[in-house]
């Protein structure tokens, strides 16, 4: 009998998993992509530690209430990854959004232990 041993996902498989998640508000499927120990940090916020608050921020701080992220290009090696793109949508209150981004991740056991999030300036 042989054993198949599912291939680790690439890191342009976990950014494309991440963005289809946070794109399409599945919020319940966040702890595909971030580990329980994750750490997100994004500008204007303070460090979100843990899944948990990763979720909350989802659920019910982050301003935008729709939009689609456009990745241009994720590079990575065997423990990080990096990535830029543009988002466009609104926030919570109809204004259109549309920022330049670049994400960088440290990546345990497939999932995501350490997010940035750089914005050209100021910004969502």
């Amino acid at each position: 009998m042989t054993t198949l041993i599912p291939a680790p996902r690439t890191a342009e498989r976990l950014v494309a998993d991440l963005f289809a998640i946070i794109d399409e508000r599945r919020w319940d499927d966040l702890p595909n992509v971030f580990a329980l120990d994750c750490v997100y940090e994004r500008p204007g916020y303070d460090p979100l530690a843990g899944l948990a608050d990763v979720d909350l921020f989802y659920r019910h701080t982050r301003i935008i209430s729709t939009g689609r992220h456009q990745v241009d290009r994720v590079v990575s090696d065997l423990g990080s990854a990096a990535c830029w793109g543009r988002f466009t949508g609104r926030d919570r209150l109809g204004r259109p959004l549309e920022e330049g981004f670049a994400d960088t991740y440290l990546v345990r056991d497939g999932k995501i232990v350490h997010r940035t999030t750089y914005f050209f300036r100021a910004a969502i």
